[in-house]
């Protein structure tokens, strides 16, 4: 026969399920610490990767405005050779213009030579006529001297 007596294992039987209630207890808590450092890294994580996301969004939006500096340094340099395009086909019109004026004016300096010279030919005639004339005046009045 054993010596038990219900009085006598209560208390170990509380002692002990006192003892499996602190291990439970204990288990529950480490796990509960785990479960918060898990969360803690997931949360440092998380953070990091939005730190990244935020410096990879700075470098591109750093890079959006040097293209958009670039685009309107472009634009101002087209807008310098159409204004440029636009002198220099100004400048043709003129030299065109002038060209054209020049033109005119060789030929009316071709036609004002033109008429000098036939003056001066109709005076060369003029005097070659007074010359054969005023020859034979002289024959007239002098017959003999030939």
């Amino acid at each position: 026969m054993t010596n038990h007596t219900p009085g006598r294992e209560q208390p170990w039987l509380d002692a002990e399920r006192a003892r499996e209630k602190t291990e439970d207890d204990r288990q529950v808590g480490e796990q509960g610490r785990r479960l918060s450092e898990v969360r803690r890294l997931e949360d440092e994580s998380a953070r990091s990767a939005a730190e990244h996301l935020r410096r990879l969004a700075e470098a591109s939006r750093v890079l959006q405005e040097e293209h958009r500096e670039a685009v309107e340094q472009v634009r101002q340099e087209r807008e310098a050779f159409r204004d440029a395009a636009e002198g220099a086909r100004l400048a043709a019109e003129d030299a065109r213009s002038a060209a054209e004026g020049a033109r005119h004016a060789t030929i009316d300096a071709v036609r004002v030579t033109a008429e000098a010279l036939s003056a001066n030919l109709e005076q060369m005639k003029f005097v070659e006529q007074m010359r054969r004339i005023y020859r034979d005046l002289k024959d007239l009045k002098d017959p003999d001297s030939n």
